[in-house]
């Protein structure tokens, strides 16, 4: 009976870190050795004048360009920065132009490798200048500085053919943690692919949010509380689903971040309490986006509501963010919780030798007579009582905007009863003071 042999295939053995360096160094000598060539010289050359000619043309055509954009006031926004983008990048522009035919040209007269160095570089130009453009439309400037050098990183390497040397020598490069391994490449790939979706996340929730505040039929504080969770679960699905496609086991990111929350927990009380505050605020619905609020000293509307904080806006412009805890724990008015009525008191005082019914009746008068008091809630009018040198009255009428302010209401009508009772020869009395200067004469003896 013949023994079997177990057949073994041979082990693969990444190459080093080292060894991926050494290979790429070799590579670049051999590069430039092949540059002393007569035709790949030649080719140089050729790609050096159409840089310095595309730079002249540049700065002969950029200045053309800005006073004709200048002339452009009504274009939209995004025509208006892809001119000023073709502006800054009008040379590598004119470069593209120019390389191009050169290469096509020499590709009919001559042997194709004599052009081969000219369709590198062409290749690369063309593509950076893609990249320059397509990363126009990311918003956020550092994020697009960003994507916009690691494109270009990545095509370059790509057209001259070191993408498996350069993934080789990233992948070397590695950290490991117990039995997990972490390397650059994978930081990399991370990067990119949680960017990514992120970026379409924030896509989503910026879509979802425009069209959830279109909902007249849903309140603004459950828009909000829809869109905070809405923010929450699509970033969260981009970060663990990106975390996922690269290779990282999330279980044990599920201890780690267990660990975290504990920590966070003792350590970061005032903003998970500020952050719990925020949802209760939401689902409660006692303040909402638009109502007038005073706490304390602090008068306002709300403009938003965050997940942190809420921004009270005053009426001298003043923006206050008033952490979600204070809100709970706090005594808050809010001017507008049910409704959008309020009432207002003022108080004044007349001579005792003017008839009170009269006094009543024109004061009411005088109220109506203001533009923003309701009619519909008529003002009313009291005797409060008889002072030293007065008989004093209640004032009280309706509004139904208190976001226009109280102060300059309550100015109104104290300046419409003014004229009002000078008009009917209403006094309103003062204090007086009677000084006597007595004389400095010596007693008698």
């Amino acid at each position: 009976m013949e023994e079997e042999t177990e057949v073994t295939e041979p082990e693969i053995v990444a190459p080093t870190p080292d060894e991926v360096a050494i290979g790429l160094w070799e590579t670049g000598v051999r590069f430039v050795e092949g540059l002393i060539r007569p035709w790949n010289a030649y080719q140089v050359l050729i790609a050096l004048a159409i840089f310095v000619v595309a730079h002249i043309a540049a700065r002969v055509l950029a200045p053309k360009w800005e006073a004709w954009l200048r002339t452009r006031e009504g274009w939209p926004t995004w025509r208006m920065r892809f001119g000023v983008l073709v502006h800054r990048r009008m040379s590598l522009i004119v470069f593209v132009a120019i390389i191009w035919p050169v290469i096509w040209g020499m590709r009919e007269f001559t042997w194709p490798s004599r052009s081969y160095l000219l369709a590198v570089i062409g290749q690369i130009a063309f593509a950076w200048l893609v990249i320059a453009l397509a990363t126009r439309f990311i918003g956020n400037a550092t994020l697009r500085s960003l994507v916009r050098t690691g494109g270009w990183a990545w095509v370059t390497v790509s057209i001259l053919g070191l993408t498996d040397d350069v993934v080789a020598l990233m992948d070397g490069i590695a950290l490991s943690l117990g039995e997990t391994r972490l390397s650059l490449w994978m930081v990399v790939q991370a990067v990119v692919i949680i960017g990514a979706l992120i970026v379409a996340a924030r896509f989503l929730a910026a879509n979802s949010a425009r069209r959830i505040r279109k909902k007249t039929d849903i309140s603004p504080s459950i828009q909000v509380l829809t869109i905070k969770v809405l923010q929450v679960v699509l970033y969260s699905a981009a970060f663990f689903i990106g975390l996922k496609v690269v290779g990282v086991d999330l279980t044990g990111l599920a201890v780690l971040s267990g660990a975290i929350g504990v920590g966070l927990g003792f350590g970061l009380q005032k903003v998970v309490s500020n952050l719990v505050s925020g949802f209760i605020l939401l689902l409660d619905k006692s303040i909402k986006p638009g109502d007038v609020i005073s706490l304390g000293e602090t008068f306002g509307w709300i403009e938003q509501m965050g997940a942190r904080y809420v921004s009270v806006v005053t009426r001298d412009g003043r923006e206050y963010l008033i952490p979600n805890e204070d809100l709970i724990t706090g005594q808050v008015v809010n001017w507008s919780h049910t409704n959008a009525f309020v009432r207002l008191d003022i108080v004044f005082g007349t001579a005792y030798h003017n008839d009170p019914h009269q006094v009543r009746k024109v004061a009411i008068e005088a109220a109506k007579s203001v533009d923003r008091v309701l009619s519909f809630r008529p003002p009313v009018c009291h005797i409060t009582g008889f002072g030293d040198s007065s008989v004093d009255y209640l004032l009280r009428f309706w509004i139904e905007d208190p976001t226009g302010g109280l102060t300059n209401i309550r100015g109104n009508v104290y300046l419409a009863l003014w004229d009002a009772f000078r008009e009917n020869g209403i006094d309103i009395p003062f204090p007086q003071r009677e000084v006597r200067l007595l004389g400095d004469g010596k007693a008698e003896c």
